[in-house]
């Protein structure tokens, strides 16, 4: 292949697919990098969504020349970006994209030069609180690398030589500038993702191949890249990490509908908020990012100035708690995440059937130390529930169908296995969570399994979903795509949106007794949605107490427990 002088519209975007490739084969390793005291969830994971939004909207495209792929570039990575990483590199991408998209139609050695330079700016200008050691710090070193050779007047091939290079001794760095890298003993993850897009770069310019992750070491924190080494974890780091999360629980993030001349005010709101400031975007649109305790004030924010859409909030103590299980356990087998190595084993150890990453963590949370993908339409093997109760380091184990469907193929564990199995008969995830406020895993399976059937009793779960096709019931008929709300009884209202059944299967469940709704939110459901529910229960029950939790779960927009 013959080494490029200029980069047009089509090798901008075989640049950008390859960068996502690079994110794709790198995730994990990036992920086990991500020790913050309060990660973002994983860095790898939300880099690389991020990409696959921008090469979808790339798909897209009709006449795809340089200005309407930077464009595209940029209004992908805006709309797709994920935790703080994310947001950090959807204006990195824009950056570049203004550098890049000049009026000749080709990003030569200066160009390329000045377009990181402004990647660089961009990107510290939207952190509000700009700290060292991180991917910001890999971006400067990026952008002074291709700099100086530029200035020499070197090749396109040099100029990108030079800004991987720089970015390599930036990133190799990061443990010296940032105390929580150092005690961990690796680099910073955000800057070892955004080191691939040099790597990919270099693969367009002159054919070098992508490099290829190197097998994770025992801790699971190895070498990155020869000029980039991670280190060894050292034993107690990370419980000293969680020592520092000290408010700051949630992570809460939304797409902001507003004028540019409203975002400075609304970033001083902010900044008596929380911390992890993320504000990017442009031409009244807006990716924000926060880490706080007011979760309320974090979005009612947001209302003084425009309009909030798909907000996404994110307890991040449960993500510290979830990161360390899949950290310590590393190497375990098994489908679903390990149960903790460390410690003693407990007596009784319970094994959840759910599907959605936030249910997961919840889950998790609350003691499972094993969870099997499964649901409403996803119904788990028999093999499935025994090789998970299997890998369950206690001798008596609790499964949790938490689905009707599921809890005749549970019952048959016991048989296939030496261990003892209860299953605890929850048709529900509320019944699930609930079953678990009563877990005790010093006490035996068989008291376990009666405080837990008792508990899951106590809760009043409900559920949201769409009908699939045309149907009766005693709540009416139902015509496809009518929203259709569940109790234990079946169903027991049919609406015309999403919120309107939330609402009216709420009227159906809530009583005087209650004081505590619960709403995990799934995919379908939505920020206006959240909002008029969550408003019409303040107005209609005025002292029921409403939580919401981010679940993930397909088929049903919204899940209820009432207690």
């Amino acid at each position: 292949m013959a080494v490029l002088d200029a980069l047009g519209a089509t090798e901008l975007n075989l640049v950008i697919t390859r960068f996502r490739d690079g994110l794709r084969s790198h995730q994990d390793l990036i992920n086990r990098l991500n020790v913050y005291p309060v990660p973002d969830g994983d860095t790898g994971t939300n880099m690389a969504l991020t990409l696959e939004s921008v090469t979808d909207e790339l798909d897209c495209l009709d006449s795809p020349d340089l200005e309407a792929t930077c464009k595209a570039i940029a209004h992908g990575s805006l709309m797709g970006a994920r935790g703080n990483s994310g947001v950090i590199l959807s204006q990195l991408l824009r950056g570049l994209t203004e550098g890049v998209g000049g009026p000749t139609g080709q990003c030569g050695p200066r160009e390329l030069s000045e377009a990181l330079d402004i990647a660089d700016r961009l990107a510290r200008e939207a952190v509000m609180r700009p700290v060292e050691g991180t991917i910001l710090t890999v971006a400067r070193g990026a952008a002074d690398g291709a700099r100086s050779a530029a200035d020499a007047g070197k090749s396109l091939v040099d100029v990108a030589e030079a800004s991987r290079a720089g970015a390599a001794e930036a990133l190799a760095l990061t443990p010296t500038l940032l105390p929580v890298l150092e005690q961990a003993g690796v680099v910073d993850a955000g800057g070892t993702g955004y080191l691939l897009l040099f790597d990919a770069l270099l693969t367009v310019v002159d054919g070098r191949e992508m490099p290829s992750p190197p097998d994770a070491p025992e801790t699971n924190f190895g070498p990155v890249n020869p000029e980039a080494p991670g280190m060894a974890s050292p034993a107690g780091a990370l419980s000293d990490i969680d020592a520092e999360l000290a408010g700051l629980r949630y992570e809460v993030m939304y797409l902001l509908e507003a004028p540019d001349e409203a975002i400075p005010s609304f970033k001083e709101v902010w900044a008596g908020l929380g911390d992890s400031i993320v504000v990017v975007g442009g031409e009244s649109l807006w990716n924000c990012h926060i880490h706080t305790d007011d979760i309320g004030a974090a979005i009612e924010a947001s209302l003084d100035v425009g309009r909030p859409r798909t907000i996404r909030v994110t307890d991040l103590l449960e993500q510290v708690e979830e990161e360390r299980w899949v950290r310590e356990g590393a190497g375990t087998e098994g489908s679903g995440p390990p149960e903790i190595p460390s410690g003693p084993v407990p007596i009784t150890g319970v094994v959840a059937v759910a599907t959605g990453e936030g249910i997961g963590r919840i889950f998790r949370s609350l003691g499972v130390q094993r969870l099997i993908a499964g649901g409403q339409s996803m119904n788990p093997s028999t093999a499935d529930l025994v090789e998970a109760v299997e890998a369950v380091r206690s001798d008596e184990v609790i499964i949790l169908p938490n689905n009707g469907n599921i809890r005749p193929v549970a019952q048959r564990v016991n048989d296939l296995t030496d261990k003892k199995v209860w299953v605890v008969p929850t048709d529900t995830i509320a019944e699930g969570f609930a079953a678990l406020l009563a877990y005790d895993p010093e006490a035996h399976g068989e008291v376990n399994a009666r405080t837990m059937e008792s508990s899951s009793c106590k809760v009043v779960p409900g559920e949201v979903t769409r009908a699939v096709r045309d149907s009766d019931c005693r709540a009416g008929p139902i015509v496809a795509g009518d929203w259709l709300g569940l109790s234990r009884q079946g169903i027991e209202v049919v609406g015309p949106s999403v919120s309107e059944a939330a609402c009216a299967l709420l009227e159906v469940l809530i009583t005087d007794e209650h004081d505590l709704v619960t709403i995990i939110e799934g995919e379908g459901s939505g920020a206006a949605d959240t909002r008029r529910i969550t408003e019409w229960i303040k107005d209609r029950w005025p002292a029921v107490e409403t939580e919401v939790h981010h679940g993930g779960q397909p088929l049903y927009p919204y899940l209820f427990s009432i207690e």
